[in-house]
């Protein structure tokens, strides 16, 4: 348990799905955790699972569906180099140059390793799943899972909290 929070509840899993409503166009979905902000409540997470969708295999082309999961809300599908970026996965077939459809690539992250206490702590009211598919004829989306509990914030972890979400969206 991270210094300065108190767990209110057991562990949750809370589902969440994006899906584009045309073909390789991006396209976020937002999750209310219904948070308390009057009692510093705060969502600590544990573990994320995200499922995108399958690429389609098209000879000579690169087809890809990536994704993310956010803290706060972005204008493209971001990576863990984003500060708010909790999770982020990509499933694409490499063809470009190929007559066939090409190889297929998985880069996902599932969960971390176990020896961690949490991977990250959602301080304001929702998170963002962002989704985009690139080269595809369909329009594609992700399907996926979060992992938490709810938990209780002393005032001053709580406002360090909110402000560094906020500055750094």
């Amino acid at each position: 348990m991270p210094a300065g929070l108190k767990q209110t509840s057991s562990v949750v899993t809370i589902g969440f799905s994006a899906d584009e409503a045309l073909p390789n166009t991006f396209t976020e979905s937002i999750t209310d955790l219904n948070l308390s902000p009057l009692d510093r409540e705060v969502f600590v997470v544990l573990a994320i699972n995200m499922d995108p969708f399958y690429p389609e295999g098209v000879a000579a082309t690169d087809t890809a569906v990536s994704a993310s999961l956010t803290s706060t809300s972005q204008s493209r599908v971001t990576n863990l180099s984003n500060p708010n970026c909790l999770a982020a996965a990509v499933n694409s077939i490499k063809a470009a140059g190929f007559v066939d459809a090409g190889v297929p690539f998985q880069t996902r992250l599932e969960t971390p390793p176990a020896n961690l206490d949490y991977i990250g702590i959602i301080a304001t009211n929702d998170f963002f799943v962002q989704v985009e598919g690139q080269g595809n004829a369909l329009p594609k989306g992700v399907d996926g899972k979060i992992y938490g509990y709810r938990a209780r914030a002393d005032a001053a972890i709580y406002a360090a909290l909110v402000q560094s979400e906020a500055l750094s969206a």
